[in-house]
């Protein structure tokens, strides 16, 4: 039996931690005010029908008094017309209403304290139902903020773990490799260019000099012919220039 109520009572703590987690504050305190709200109509309710109770008692006081009053107005008109024994009968009847009377009178006298205390209990739940309306908006911001704070936390937890700070670490170097391999692309596809136009360039360089070679032959065909020592001379000069702007260049 002993291990049978512990088990129990484990279950009872287990259910109602779960029970403490699930509960969500905003909904708790709004399902209360619901709650309070309910009570209040009912309260309500209840006060109507004891004043109305009340209004009722009163009436019927006032009524009782009023046929004690008449039955006691015949009794001296009896009196005047020297009918004692009429008189007599009437005031009898005035004392059944007055007696009347004062029961209602107890009654209504009764019925107006209850309604009076309804009608603090009444102002009394409504304020509290004002002041749980205003805590319940205090409490429900602070739970709010209190989630707030515990998923930043949370998260803040999140990326100040080592694997985040890694997977960080890892694809920056990434990226810096692919900005490199980008960059070197780039420049090779630039390099690659100017080489191209670099040949084109030397090839109308080397198309313009053929061009003027036999150009000058043609000139030299039509032109007076140097002799044979004339042209060895020209020849060495020639030889002689180009070493010298070689060498200058070198």
């Amino acid at each position: 039996m002993a291990i049978l109520g512990r088990f129990w009572t484990m279950i009872k703590s287990n259910l109602n931690h779960l029970i403490g987690r699930a509960e969500d504050p905003e909904k708790m305190l709004n399902q209360m005010l619901l709650d309070m709200q309910e009570q209040l109509i009912n309260a309500k309710k209840q006060v109507a029908v004891a004043i109305a109770d009340e209004k009722r008692l009163l009436r019927q006081y006032e009524d009782e008094k009023a046929k004690a009053y008449d039955w006691e107005q015949k009794a001296m008109l009896a009196i005047n017309a020297s009918k004692d024994d009429l008189a007599k009968q009437a005031l009898e009847r005035k004392a059944e209403h007055d007696h009347m009377a004062n029961g209602f009178n107890e009654q209504w006298q009764s019925q107006k304290k209850a309604v009076e205390q309804l009608k603090t209990a009444l102002n009394g739940l409504s304020e509290k139902i004002s002041e749980a309306k205003r805590k319940k908006n205090l409490l429900v911001a602070r739970a709010k903020r209190a989630q707030a704070q515990k998923t930043i936390t949370d998260t803040m937890s999140g990326i100040s773990s080592t694997s985040a700070l890694d997977t960080i670490e890892r694809m920056e170097q990434k990226i810096d490799q692919m900005e490199a391999e980008a960059q070197a692309t780039s420049e090779l596809a630039q390099e690659i260019e100017t080489d191209e136009l670099s040949t084109q360039f030397e090839s109308l360089k080397v198309v313009g000099s053929d061009a003027a070679l036999e150009a000058l032959k043609k000139k030299m065909a039509e032109g007076p012919s140097l002799s044979k020592n004339d042209r060895e001379i020209e020849l060495k000069e020639l030889e002689k220039e180009l070493s010298v702007r070689t060498s200058s260049k070198n």
